[in-house]
């Protein structure tokens, strides 16, 4: 395993020095850096051209000045950009807010398209299937900067209108809401008609109970889960992972998710109304987040017995999200003070930039200025990478579903549940870690045009000022994290292939 990863990481290192090379005398050769100046009108021209000539080592040929880039490269050092400021401090602050936009996008483009994809192969050639189907084609086939246009104007701004003046719900959208989840559901859920259409009435009954509640308590002006929110995810969560990790059979693994749940809810008002205020800083935050899913594995283990192992990982999970239920409630909280600010001035949903500029509040405050902002052009990379998750991961199913050992496992006896969750899935998953290792690295520089429409201040906006401006040191720099990425996660899949399949072996 040592020897593989050694060789592909030296013949990665060469396959990124050949396309540097290549990438940054194309950018070098593309026009002239002193452009601006030549066509300047300052009495000092001459010895600002004199100086940038210098600061760029401009009077060395391009081929020749890779090499003077590269040997600072080895130093830790990108360069300078053509005003002269540090690559390293402008790539800094560029990596930190793409990677926080594209690392939400991502994580939940993964867990949404294996869901549906998943499901969609489980309920093949359903009314589900092909209504998903449309779907991702259709979200596939759309330009990304087309999409985020569609998303400022109609969810943004639509959106932002319809909180200024008493936000109600119609009486019309909440009938087409409600019949479009009875219909999902009922599409999902196999079953016989009567099944069907008793699904039907309780997810129809249970979406317009919902919306008509919100529109009683006007929750789009106060929104919150409320404690009864929190026992629904805690509680749902409980039962939910239990059916699909160990099957619902597996009391003790019920039994300690229950008791997560029941802990949670416990320390409810507690942590809204003492803990909460004590946290000031986002490591705090984490730190409490990960304390939560250390309590709920200890409370599995204590309580698994000879099972210990699928009871932890049903607790863990059943700990996370409640945990991220209680957290999501206390920044809901926040909502009305946050829309009614002097800065915000009632349009909470941002259509520009990263951060509201000299916002003050405390750390719930800024988190739900982090997620207007982020809300947008993270909607729009999740809508391109679902549809190719959703395909692949249920292309990825149906064939493994059709292999011998999935017979052999029905023969045997074994639930559906079982010979889908242990054995189908995990087998799945092999073709769609490759997918995703490519993707990290297309999404970086795919992040280009979204944050150029959503004036996101992040990698694209260095490369796009370097290639404008023929600047080759912050061009290099977004070259060298975006192929840096996909090398690094070309190789965690070959590792997770082994991981995944025993079978597979590297050698």
């Amino acid at each position: 395993m040592a020897a593989f990863v050694i060789r592909r990481l030296i013949a990665s290192v060469f396959v990124l020095l050949a396309a540097t090379f290549l990438m940054y005398n194309l950018v070098a050769l593309s026009g002239d850096p002193l452009e601006d100046l030549r066509a300047s009108n300052a009495p000092n021209k001459e010895q600002l051209i004199e100086s940038r000539i210098k600061l760029l080592r401009l009077d060395v040929i391009p081929p020749l000045r890779y090499f003077l880039w590269l040997g600072g490269l080895f130093q830790g050092d990108f360069g300078v950009t053509v005003q002269g400021r540090s690559v390293n401090a402008l790539l800094e602050q560029a990596l930190g807010s793409t990677l926080q936009l594209v690392t939400i996008a991502t994580v939940v483009a993964i867990i949404l398209g294996l869901i549906v994809g998943i499901t969609t192969a489980l309920r093949q050639y359903s009314g589900y299937d092909y209504t998903v189907t449309f779907i991702s084609f259709l979200f596939f086939s759309l330009p990304i900067f087309w999409v985020a246009v569609l998303l400022k104007q109609f969810v943004a701004i639509g959106f932002n209108d319809f909180l200024e003046d008493n936000p109600q719900l119609p009486a019309w959208l909440i009938v087409i809401a409600t019949i479009l989840a009875g219909l999902l559901w009922a599409s999902i859920i196999p079953g016989t008609l009567r099944r069907k259409a008793l699904t039907f009435a309780i997810a129809a009954g249970a979406t317009a109970s919902m919306l008509v509640i919100m529109n009683l308590v006007n929750w789009f002006t106060y929104p919150g889960l409320s404690i009864a929110g929190v026992a629904i995810v805690g509680l749902g969560s409980a039962v939910g992972l239990t059916a699909l990790i160990t099957g619902l059979k597996n009391r003790r693994a019920l039994y300690a998710a229950l008791t997560v749940a029941g802990l949670g809810l416990a320390l409810y008002f507690p942590f809204q109304f003492g803990i909460s205020y004590s946290i000031t800083e986002w490591w705090m935050l984490a730190a409490l987040a990960v304390l939560s899913v250390v309590v709920s594995v200890g409370i599995g283990w204590f309580m698994g017995g000879v099972d210990r192992g699928p009871v932890m990982r049903v607790a863990g999970f059943t700990g996370f999200l409640t945990a991220g239920a209680i957290a999501l409630d206390r920044f809901m909280m926040v909502w009305d003070d946050y829309a009614s600010s002097g800065r915000i001035r009632g349009r909470p949903i941002a259509t520009i930039g990263s951060s509201t500029p000299n916002l003050e509040g405390s750390l719930w405050v800024q988190g739900v200025d982090i997620y207007t902002h982020l809300l947008l052009p993270t909607i729009a990379l999740i809508l391109i990478s679902f549809a190719t998750y959703t395909r692949y991961s249920r292309a990825s199913l149906l064939e493994v579903m059709n292999q011998d050992y999935i017979r052999t496992a029905r023969a045997k006896g074994l639930a559906e549940r079982t010979v889908v969750v242990r054995h189908a899935f995990r087998n799945a998953l092999i073709p769609i870690a490759t997918i995703v290792a490519f993707d990290i690295g297309g999404i970086v520089g795919g992040a280009v045009i979204t944050e150029r429409v959503f004036g996101w201040t992040g990698m694209g906006a260095l490369f796009q000022n370097g290639l404008d401006g023929t600047d080759p040191n912050p061009v290099m720099a977004f070259f060298l994290v975006v192929g840096g990425l996909a090398i690094l996660f070309n190789l965690i899949a070959d590792l997770v292939y082994a991981a995944l399949d025993p079978r597979i072996r590297v050698n």
